[in-house]
């Protein structure tokens, strides 16, 4: 199945980095953080993809297109006047990655709907590109086609960061931490989407998580699987050390492949 990201926006809360490349291309562990989320999928045998971009798309091209080169052994040879490249090792995903430029201002489900194309006339995958997971994607499309809705979001508690007080007539009765059974379950991407889900968006100015995902609901068409493992994503500078760190310990929970990450430190 294909796998369709969402890496268009302008990661506004994040600044620092992505007024210099677009925020699903902010490296944790020496590689994007749209890198991490693609090799999940590719764990899972769903290796083709078609990018969303928007804001600063040519450095995601520019980045496939020298991907190839910078992951592969070659030999250039100028001799007598040539100008010839070699190919003798190549360490690359057996990955097909179409990266589509879906405007500087268009909204998430506006982005969906310029890829339509792509897509075709067959259930895919959707994700945002700057959150990762450990769920399991084949359990995830698996309880999608069980239940034959339009459409399916992984949805994840998250761990509130207040106390939580007990008032009594102005006394506090009793304290403690927030857990995350506290938490509301949230939209964490990781969707399954059936092919007639471009009829519920109808142009570039659809914000995707508004009017289609209402409609869905409504129609009783939208279906979640809770996901009880790591989820994250990467709002902040914060929240992109928090990822870093893990990678380095060896402790990322969505990081089941064997290539190793490199230390950029």
């Amino acid at each position: 199945m294909k796998v369709v990201l969402l890496a268009g926006g302008f990661g506004s809360r994040i600044s620092e980095e992505s007024i210099y490349k677009p925020k699903p291309m902010i490296e944790i562990g020496g590689m994007p953080i749209l890198w991490h989320i693609m090799k999940e999928y590719a764990y899972y045998g769903h290796n083709e993809f078609i990018i969303c971009a928007g804001y600063k798309q040519e450095y995601i091209k520019e980045w496939f297109a020298n991907y190839f080169l910078h992951n592969s052994d070659v030999s250039f040879d100028f001799r007598d006047g040539k100008n010839e490249m070699t190919v003798h090792h190549s360490k690359l995903e057996p990955w097909k990655v179409t990266v589509v430029d879906t405007g500087y201002n268009t909204m998430t489900g506006g982005r969906i709907k310029r890829v339509q194309e792509y897509v075709g006339d067959e259930p895919f995958f959707m994700t945002y590109g700057d959150g990762v997971c450990d769920v399991d994607i084949n359990k995830l499309l698996t309880f999608h086609k069980s239940h034959g809705k339009n459409a399916t979001l992984t949805a994840v508690k998250m761990k509130q960061e207040k106390g939580v007080l007990d008032i009594e007539g102005g006394a506090v009765k009793s304290f403690r931490e927030k857990n995350i059974s506290d938490g509301a379950p949230i939209n964490a991407g990781y969707m399954v989407l059936e092919p007639s889900i471009f009829n519920y968006i109808e142009g570039d100015s659809t914000v995707f998580e508004k009017e289609p995902l209402n409609s869905l609901v409504e129609e009783g068409q939208l279906m979640s699987y809770i996901h009880e493992g790591f989820w994250q994503c990467m709002d902040n500078i914060r929240e992109r050390d928090m990822l870093e760190k893990l990678l380095q310990a060896g402790k990322a929970p969505w990081k089941k492949w064997e290539r190793i990450v490199p230390n950029n430190h």
